[in-house]
């Protein structure tokens, strides 16, 4: 892999790019391209690499790239999730990996995890010109997704997050600079993410450039996003990738936005971070977007 940051706004997105392997992909335009994106506060080096790796290996071109505010990626506010601004990134993203040499434009695929996940469906159903779409345990459905941590959380875990947010969002009116809050942690925690077993598993995941804070208006800035809204729009070919046991992105929401998106659809019988580098169901994951993609991409 090598540094590929491209410009965004007044800066610039750090991001990785890995060529591909071997020829067996590519036509007369050049290699298809995977562009890659992580989940909620998470960055590149948090398991994108092992699956940029697998897609290389198979033929194709990968830009994997962090978000404005994380990383090593410019801009401020720092460890923000701000909706509209991921969105932005990803599509600058696109326009960086359809300028390099030695890619087929025509070719570029959308591959997000988690809340990227909802970032391609709504950067699909708006670009016409990708040619495939793979959504991995994504969040479909913020309102859902609140309804849904009603069910895994426990009451006073709730009221907590809630006055965090609630304090941030004061902050922010008020011109201020809220504090963060732990990203994951352990149950009773206060963090964004604090269910039993998701400090172990997120940050077994965690590379170098990662910090385990988050802005604490995150999870009001989620709750109103819908991605599930643009799915009956997209017209290319989708893969949903679903962990039937998820606690984190709601499934029935992704199993809506899959069927309003035509998709084909693959289930886990396992937990979000489990189909994730280094745990039981990775491999199954990336066999099946290897397959999806070679169906899709090979000319």
């Amino acid at each position: 892999m090598i540094p590929a940051p491209f410009p965004v706004g007044d800066t610039t997105c750090a991001a990785w790019r890995f060529r591909a392997a071997d020829d067996a992909l590519r036509s007369g335009a050049g290699h298809p391209c995977v562009v890659m994106a992580h989940g909620f506060g998470a960055t590149r080096d948090c398991g994108l690499d092992a699956f940029a790796g697998e897609f290389a290996r198979a033929g194709f071109e990968v830009l994997a790239f962090d978000y404005r505010g994380f990383a090593d990626s410019g801009g401020t506010p720092r460890q923000t999730v701000s909706i509209a601004r991921q969105l932005a990134d990803y599509r600058a993203a696109v326009a960086a990996a359809r300028a390099w040499d030695g890619v087929d434009p025509g070719r570029i695929v959308l591959w997000g995890a988690s809340l990227a996940g909802g970032h391609v469906l709504v950067t699909g159903a708006q670009d016409t010109a990708v040619a495939a779409i793979v959504a991995l345990v994504p969040m479909a459905d913020g309102l859902a997704a609140a309804r849904h941590a009603l069910r895994h959380h426990r009451p006073g875990a709730l009221a907590r997050a809630t006055l965090a947010a609630a304090r941030g969002w004061a902050a922010r009116l008020s011109g201020r600079t809220a504090a963060p809050v732990p990203l994951v942690g352990r149950p009773g925690s206060g963090a964004a993410l604090s269910l039993p077993g998701q400090f172990e598993t997120y940050t077994a995941l965690a590379g170098p450039s990662w910090r385990n804070e988050i802005d604490a208006c995150a999870a009001l800035e989620i709750g109103g996003y819908r991605p599930i809204r643009y799915a009956r729009r997209i017209r290319r070919p989708l893969l949903v990738q679903i962990a039937d046991l998820d606690r984190s992105s709601p499934p029935r929401a992704a199993i809506k936005a899959a069927g309003a998106g035509r998709a084909e659809v693959r289930h886990y019988p396992c937990d979000h971070f489990d189909v994730f580098p280094g745990n039981p169901w990775y491999r199954s994951a990336v066999e099946h977007q290897l397959a999806f993609l070679r169906r899709h991409l090979r000319r």
